[in-house]
């Protein structure tokens, strides 16, 4: 029954892409981050559900007028500049090739949908809509991994969806951390108390889910999310003592065997799993050293990088001959892209951080936008914080959600650069005269709008 269900929603989406291309952006993001198709257990399972939404919305970009061009910003350089760099390294990759060229056609092919993403949202309406769909694709498991955490006590961990990257309750926790914020974004923009309600339940079943997963780098980064949101948010002072009470009850409610277990960070050096990641990250800051413009090149996880650059000697004995993930987002740029990649990575979070901020600072008076942009930006800065904590953990430097929280700074910037321009020229123009796109509506905000509420 789920095959059917799934198939039949996937192809009424399919045809309606052609005359609505922004739908297919919304649907290789519910694909992607979702894999609703991994839940099945009958021939929806193997269908390239991905591949065809990412055929018809490319060929539905190639006809329609109901675009934008490719944003020129500061963050589309630079990541344009990453990905081709990536490329570049991967002509140098130590791992056999066939695994190099598989590792790049995956990364590129969510970097380029990405880019079309970006050419097919154009307003407030259709970037609210891609916030709802990234929240909601990955919220599904946060909720239900929230409500299992209650009803077993917290004594079993939670996992994300299967067959994904998420798929290892590490890096479902993470998602949630950074997704929470976009929560938050969605609840004080909108004007139905009803749904946000339903919203505060989202939140707070996704905070016992990431305690539920048991990952201590998920851990630190909820800590440092909630910390940052309650700097950013609306009400600093109100929004901070909720959180502080939230996660207080949260981590009192866990069992002894999640305290015993949190508690180990304090002795990384007796804990094997914390030393293999030590052990992993030493490997790769060599190899980055041997080879510091190219790295190994992509799948550095392989018995070729480790049997060359990986330590052997004193406290890492135990670990010769193993091979690891690199368990840390810049770890893994380093030893995969050297340390032009690293910096190229560390520069799309910067320029993300920094556009961000400017953006929100530029609309905070703005009639137009002043109900939720700034808000929305200053919510990707607190996403970002809880990316940057927990991937210093995790091996996420490709995960695509990050990128969409990226992609929100980018349209933002787009929109507000175009309306501003278009202002200036003289007057609001029709819809037909903005290549297609439809009267912008500012979404109204129940408890007032967000211009002398946020802090810079």
């Amino acid at each position: 029954m789920r095959d059917l269900v799934l198939s039949a929603l996937v192809g009424a989406i399919l045809v309606m892409v052609f005359k609505h291309p922004v739908l297919g952006a919304y649907l290789w993001a519910w694909l992607g981050l979702m894999n609703p198709h991994k839940m099945t257990y009958g021939f929806a399972r193997s269908l390239p559900f991905s591949q065809m939404a990412a055929a018809a919305t490319l060929l539905a970009l190639v006809f329609t007028k109901k675009r934008q061009p490719l944003p020129r910003t500061g963050i589309a350089k630079v990541l344009i500049a990453l990905i081709l760099w990536m490329t570049f390294t991967s002509l140098f990759a130590m791992a056999p090739a066939d695994q190099v060229r598989e590792r790049w056609i995956f990364v590129l092919k969510i970097q380029v949908m990405l880019f079309v993403t970006w050419m097919l949202v154009r307003d407030e309406k259709e970037i609210r809509w891609l916030v709802w769909v990234v929240v909601l694709s990955v919220a599904f498991f946060g909720v239900k991994g929230g409500i299992f955490t209650v009803l077993t006590g917290g004594g079993s961990r939670v996992w994300g969806p299967p067959g994904g990257m998420l798929e290892e309750n590490n890096a479902l926790a993470v998602a949630l951390v950074m997704l929470m914020p976009l929560m938050y974004f969605l609840r004080e923009t909108e004007p139905r108390r009803w749904l946000r309600g339903v919203l505060m339940f989202m939140m707070i079943t996704c905070a016992f889910s990431v305690l539920g997963s048991q990952s201590r780098g998920a851990l630190l980064a909820l800590l440092a999310m909630a910390f940052f949101l309650g700097l950013k948010g609306k009400h600093p002072v109100r929004t901070s003592l909720m959180l502080i009470t939230l996660v207080g009850v949260a981590i009192a409610f866990m069992p002894d065997s999640w305290t015993e277990r949190m508690e180990t960070m304090k002795t990384y050096g007796e804990d094997g799993s914390a030393m293999s990641r030590i052990w992993t990250w030493t490997t790769l800051w060599n190899a980055a050293v041997d080879r510091p413009f190219v790295g190994a090149g992509f799948q550095a996880d392989h018995p070729i990088v480790f049997d060359r650059y990986a330590p052997v000697d004193g406290v890492f004995e135990q670990f010769a001959g193993r091979v690891y993930v690199a368990h840390s987002i810049y770890f893994q740029m380093l030893g995969e892209h050297g340390f032009v990649g690293l910096g190229l990575f560390l520069g799309l979070l910067g320029a993300t951080w920094f556009t961000a901020g400017r953006v929100a600072n530029r609309t905070l008076n703005d009639p137009e936008f002043s109900g939720w942009v700034p808000s929305l930006m200053r919510m990707v800065q607190v996403s970002m914080i809880g990316y940057m904590v927990g991937g210093a953990f995790l091996s996420l430097a490709y995960l695509d959600l990050p990128y969409y929280v990226f992609s929100f700074v980018v349209l933002c910037d787009v929109l507000v650069r175009r309306r501003t321009a278009e202002r200036a020229a003289g007057g609001v123009p029709s819809a037909g005269a903005r290549s297609g796109a439809a009267p912008v509506a500012t979404t109204g905000q129940p408890h007032g709008g967000a211009a002398g509420a946020l802090r810079k």
